[in-house]
Parts: structure tokens; sequence; C-alpha cells
């Protein structure tokens, strides 16, 4: 019997990135991803509470935002809007939130993550 001593956390796993897109479970995509343990989808990189209301719907943690090649604060309004609903931010580079994605749900946390490409 064979013990996987790293198990792999349900939901999407981002493979790899480049200036314009992600590679999310292997598949290429271009621009802006939005992640949660059960789903990704494409995103505009708009930072409102609507463009991120369908990760703010599952009620996560938190939300990793991944603000592209370098960081960028997100507003205050947006901040605050998220903390009013119980729900952290954590902004960082797209390429450390990425990381920290992978590490986050491989110890099977409920967040989620949106993250802004490159270039």
């Amino acid at each position: 019997m064979k013990i996987d001593r790293n198990p792999r956390a349900a939901g999407p796993v981002v493979t790899g990135f480049a200036g314009v897109g992600f590679k999310v479970d292997g598949e290429p995509t271009t621009g802006g991803v939005l992640l949660t343990p059960e789903w990704w989808r494409p995103w505009d990189g708009a930072l409102s509470l609507d463009a991120l209301e369908p990760l703010a719907a599952i009620a996560p943690e938190f939300i990793v935002i991944g603000t592209g090649a370098t960081l960028v604060r997100p507003p205050r309004e947006l901040v605050a809007a998220l903390d009013a609903r119980g729900i952290g931010v954590e902004p960082m580079d797209s390429r450390a939130a990425a990381r920290a994605w992978g590490m986050l749900r491989g110890e099977d946390r409920w967040i989620a993550a949106a993250l802004m490409p490159l270039a």
C-alpha cells in the first residue's frame, strides 16, 4: 500500500503562467481568472464588488488577489465591503498569489482567488 503524503485538494490548480494569462488545470487562458475550490472562470480584472461577487458568494475565509507583476493595493471600499461580509482580502503580486493558492488549497482551506495576468 502506497500512502500519498501530498494529497491534492479538490478544485482548480494553476499549473503555469505567462504575461497574458495562466494555465489552469493545464488549460491555457488569456486574461485574468477567478478561482474557487469548485470552479474557475475568466475574469476581466475589475477590482469591484460586482466583479468579485461570484467569489464572495461562496463565503470564503478570504480572497487572494493577484494584482499582476507587482503588488497594487485594492480599493479601500472593496476591502471594507468584503470585510463587512466576513471575508478577508490578501493582495499580492500574481506569481505569489498563484503559489499561495496552491499551498492553501493543498491544506484544504476554503478560499477564493482573483488573479490578474502579469502583463
